[in-house]
């Protein structure tokens, strides 16, 4: 009987001549009718696809690295203090501002203490029309304009 090295090294011995599967032929890794139609890719092949880059297709976010987001708008002091008198127990000053977390936080303070939490935002309007320097700027960095 001979022998065959496979890849880990140990030794497997070969079918004996004449021997046959079980649909009339013999079994072998080697011949892809016995195995399925189509033989898989070599490891080289499998390699390159996997470390291939993936390139962006279509109108993608990441096509045109070299543009940048167009700076969003200045917001106004007079309406972020107007909001913070009229709606500040709802914090819509702070959502305006882009403070979205802290928003939500006035707007729990001001349900869990039955509207008390309300002057918050308003003492906060104030703040900002008197132009505070807690309330220079927004939460995108960009000084509140007159």
């Amino acid at each position: 009987m001979s022998e065959n090295p496979n890849l880990a090294g140990n030794f497997t011995p070969n079918p004996p001549s004449g021997s046959q599967g079980p649909f009339g032929t013999t079994p072998s890794p080697h011949n892809p009718s016995t195995f399925g139609s189509s033989t898989p890719p070599s490891w080289a092949q499998q390699q390159s696809s996997f470390n291939a880059p993936q390139q962006p297709t279509g109108n993608s976010y990441y096509a045109a690295p070299h543009m940048q987001p167009a700076a969003s708008n200045p917001r106004s002091r007079l309406v972020a203090g107007l909001l913070g008198i009229f709606l500040g127990s709802l914090g819509i000053h702070r959502f305006y501002l882009g403070y979205t977390s802290i928003g939500v936080i006035q707007i729990l303070v001001t349900i869990f203490t039955f509207g008390l939490g309300g002057l918050w935002g308003f003492i906060e309007g104030i703040m900002i029309l008197a132009r505070a320097s807690s309330f220079q700027y927004d939460a995108d960095g960009q000084p509140l304009t007159d």
